[in-house]
């Protein structure tokens, strides 16, 4: 399903404890499947309680590369209104990181 070339990282966050995926994962989530040598992420998912938010969420990822975080939150920040909008950032901040350790 994915080329050998692509790597798989999770990045997490602590959500509101009031957040109903706190409740159901005790943390937010994504999963990225990332293309190691050009950094572009290729799929990417997340613990939600609702499709649509994955769905979306996805959207907001594909095509997009994991080294650029500003640009990426800041799409977050003007698209994404869920009540995990914050965890979603350093969600993925976290992932970006991850990424630049596993590659360095």
């Amino acid at each position: 399903m994915y080329s050998e070339n692509t790597i798989y990282i999770i990045g997490d966050a602590k959500t509101s404890s009031n957040n109903p995926i706190t409740q159901k994962f005790n943390v937010f989530f994504i999963g990225l499947v990332i293309d190691k040598s050009s950094g572009l992420i290729v799929d990417a998912d997340c613990s939600s309680t609702i499709p649509l938010t994955e769905k979306f969420v996805k959207s907001l990822f594909l095509g997009k590369s994991i080294m650029d975080t500003e640009k990426v939150s800041r799409e977050i920040e003007t698209r994404y209104f869920g009540s995990s909008q914050k965890a979603l950032v350093v969600a993925f901040k976290n992932a970006s990181i991850k990424f630049q350790q596993i590659t360095g």
